[in-house]
């Protein structure tokens, strides 16, 4: 067994079990960069270990559909299409939206259900339910003739969890009374004493929120967490507002959860962008991508005063309804201070309680090493700090501190007749993508990207109308550190649009396809005509 991802970083969550020379791998997500990370779009895991293996995949299944556990699906599928992939109900709906937009139709998605048993080849699989941030996520129990295995996946023990979907404790008993030889536990949470709070003790909070509000509403979370934006529409109903999605993953991820029966909308409630000016403030709520202070999202660019149609003002208030990943603290305290120096009251995990997480903490994790009573432990999913308090939290359950596995990505783990041992190293580095281009972008071309020096820095940003396929906005070029005066972009910028204009007459549905064409031009006219290399950000607005 490999972890690919996840044992070090709060994402990229993937493993790889092997066992008579075949594979199953257990989720496939992405890392989102950080600020030290300049035009990089995602981090996948280590496919690279497995590239010349990939006719010896067994299966893959996904324990839920955050895109921490399936982001890198589509990345996997291009090396080889036909991978069974196995899992619930909503979250092959979520890749399968997902295969869409990156052109991949030629894939086996299977559905599993709750307490369902399949064998894949030499792995004989057992789908726990648990409760998790978002609906239908499951453990797994793997077992082989080398011995069980418990994945837990993300989960929590909420008692009182708003669609009802208990975790399956009593399935851990089971899986812990035939013997479990190796578990591999979430430690997102691990450090955090007790208990976390319950999804249904949000609800005051949200009520007094919308109680007093005179303006607008604006409530940004993950565009899969259905449970918050769930109590988002029951309280909007309530209170006589008006609800409008912003956000392509949150508009696609809602309408696919309401189609599947895990969101049910008030009649009459949902809007659309265009038609949210028909509607007085104090009349909306508007439900937004942008909780982690990502750049282009809408709530950055409200923050800023560039969103084209939602305008923070005075008296409006936004609701961040999520927690913090690790590493985006800054982006959300820019947009928090933009906001709030607009006159926006922001509401945030950290002054009312408006979120909490769907990862167990302490008191959780060691109820569960209790009911398993595991005979070796390998905590996942977390940095370095948080591996190493579940692995303590196990030792204090009676687990031995040699039979307590804290690892990294690549770390290569034996498990034999219900013995394990760690026998190798794989280097498990980062695979950057950037647009579409996957793996071409170094550490070095990083540290360019960072210091800039005296290359230069150029921006260009078009935007585009998929549904017409038209060219809405020119490509508007300016550069920082390169020349003087963006008027030597003329030439450039127009043969910019024709070949943008030319791309979407030829039918290209996907802006990450003509951000790359907007880079190869331009680099290409600035290596010809100035011999230089600067950092080169293209942004394809789709609207």
């Amino acid at each position: 067994m490999t972890p690919l991802g996840g044992c070090g970083d709060v994402g990229r969550n993937m493993t790889s079990f092997e066992i008579d020379g075949r594979i199953l791998l257990v989720d496939a997500g992405v890392l989102f960069p950080d600020d030290s990370q300049p035009g990089v779009d995602l981090i996948l895991p280590g496919l690279h270990l497995i590239s010349d293996r990939l006719n010896d995949i067994e299966a893959l299944i996904l324990t839920h559909g955050h895109e921490d556990h399936i982001g890198a699906v589509p990345y996997l599928l291009r090396r080889r299409p036909n991978i069974p992939i196995l899992g619930t109900r909503l979250t092959l709906a979520l890749v399968r939206s997902k295969l869409k937009e990156h052109g991949i139709r030629n894939h086996d998605l299977r559905e599993v259900a709750d307490g369902e048993h399949v064998t894949l080849g030499g792995f004989a699989c057992e789908f726990l339910p648990v409760n998790h941030s978002i609906p239908d996520a499951v453990a797994v129990v793997i077992t082989t003739r080398g011995g069980t295995v418990l994945h837990s996946g993300d989960f929590k023990m909420d008692q009182l969890p708003l669609d009802k979907r208990l975790t399956d404790l009593r399935g851990f008993a089971r899986a812990g009374e035939k013997g479990v030889d190796l578990m591999l536990v979430d430690s997102t949470n691990a450090e955090t004493p007790g208990f976390t709070t319950s999804e249904i003790d949000v609800a005051p909070a949200m009520e007094r929120v919308f109680a007093k509000a005179s303006a607008k509403i604006i409530v940004a979370c993950f565009s899969s967490h259905v449970h918050r934006v769930q109590q988002v529409l029951d309280l909007a109903h309530a209170t006589r507002r008006k609800v409008c999605y912003v956000g392509r993953s949150m508009v696609r991820n809602m309408t696919i959860a309401a189609e599947l029966g895990y969101l049910h909308v008030p009649g009459d409630t949902l809007i659309a962008l265009d038609d949210l000016d028909r509607y007085p403030d104090d009349r909306v709520v508007i439900v937004s991508t942008g909780s982690q202070g990502e750049p282009l999202s809408a709530l950055s660019r409200i923050a800023a005063k560039e969103h084209p149609v939602i305008e923070g003002c005075p008296g409006d208030v936004v609701l961040l309804a999520s927690s913090l990943i690790p590493g985006n603290e800054m982006s959300v305290s820019r947009v928090i201070n933009g906001l709030t120096r607009n006159g926006v009251k922001v509401v945030h995990k950290g002054n009312a309680l408006v979120h909490v997480s769907g990862h167990a903490c302490a008191g959780e994790l060691l109820y569960v090493y209790n009911i398993v009573k595991p005979r070796n432990v390998m905590p996942v999913h977390g940095e370095l700090r948080q591996l190493k308090a579940n692995a303590d939290l196990a030792i204090a359950t009676g687990v031995e501190p040699r039979h307590v596995f804290v690892v990294e990505d690549g770390t290569v783990v034996d498990l034999r007749k219900g013995r394990v041992q760690v026998v190798g190293r794989l280097e498990c580095g980062y695979i950057f993508v950037d647009g579409s281009t996957v793996g071409d972008i170094t550490d070095a071309e990083l540290e360019h990207r960072r210091i800039l020096g005296e290359e230069g820095f150029i921006s260009a940003i078009a935007a585009v109308n998929l549904h017409s396929m038209e060219l809405v906005s020119e490509p508007q070029i300016t550069a920082r550190g390169f020349v003087e005066g963006d008027a030597v972009f003329d030439e450039i910028a127009a043969e910019l649009s024709d070949a943008l204009r030319a791309a979407l007459a030829d039918g290209a549905e996907d802006t990450h396809e003509l951000q790359q064409l907007m880079r190869r031009r331009i680099g290409r006219w600035v290596s010809r005509t100035y011999r230089r290399r600067p950092m080169i950000v293209p942004v394809v607005i789709a609207t």
